[in-house]
């Protein structure tokens, strides 16, 4: 599957700049609502983060574009729980797994309509960092309330590749404002440690994104 993805994204990148009529470079940031999912994962660990970098429209047609990116990206989950405490209190845990990584998707744009688009399209991911913080809050049978916090460094236990497959949507004035809206999916198992082969885990990030193209 890495090879295949490599494969597709080095094929429409060369496709791309070999017919190009021009090409228009520019920026984009937006919001992240990521999270984690395969094994051992809650429907309820959205975080909440932001991606931001460059792009090169790559214009083929009146119809067809290619943009590759490259991009900034905070991902991974947060979670929160409680359970109880073995004196006979209650814990609250918050966990939050930052993974931060720099992005290169590779997309292929259909004009649809003028200034709207569809776009699909491989993405290569390169792990940055990654952290646990986990805070927890202890209330006692008794009311006291006492809260412990730790981050740890996770990077070692991750891989450092992440694939994906994004699909979305975009919108282009004539100005060079534009929006857009896109699901990444991940195609790659985002742990590497000892027995991971049986924890198997993607990254999922719904993107909404303004950018402007010069």
């Amino acid at each position: 599957m890495k090879k295949l993805v490599l494969s597709v994204a080095f094929v429409a990148l060369t496709m791309g700049v070999s017919n190009a009529q021009n090409v228009k470079f520019g920026v984009k940031a937006g919001l992240n609502l990521a999270t984690i999912v395969g094994d051992f994962t809650r429907d309820d660990s959205i975080r909440t983060s932001f991606h931001f970098g460059g792009i090169a429209e790559i214009v083929i047609s009146n119809k067809f574009s290619v943009q590759p990116e490259l991009l900034y990206s905070s991902q991974g989950a947060a979670l929160s729980f409680t359970e109880p405490d073995f004196l006979g209190g209650t814990s609250r845990v918050a966990s939050d797994d930052k993974l931060d990584y720099l992005n290169i998707p590779i997309m292929a744009k259909y004009y649809v309509y003028e200034g709207l688009s569809i776009e699909a399209g491989p993405q290569i991911g390169v792990l940055l960092s990654a952290e646990r913080e986990r805070t927890t809050t202890t209330t006692s049978d008794t009311g006291v309330i006492t809260t412990q916090s730790a981050t740890e460094d996770i990077k070692d236990d991750l891989s450092t590749l992440d694939l994906a497959l994004g699909l979305g949507l975009g919108y282009k004035l004539n100005n060079g404002l534009n929006f857009s809206a896109r699901s990444n999916f991940g195609l790659s198992n985002i742990n590497d440690f000892d027995g991971s082969d049986d924890f198997n885990q993607q990254n999922s990030v719904f993107q909404l994104s303004v950018g402007f193209t010069f």
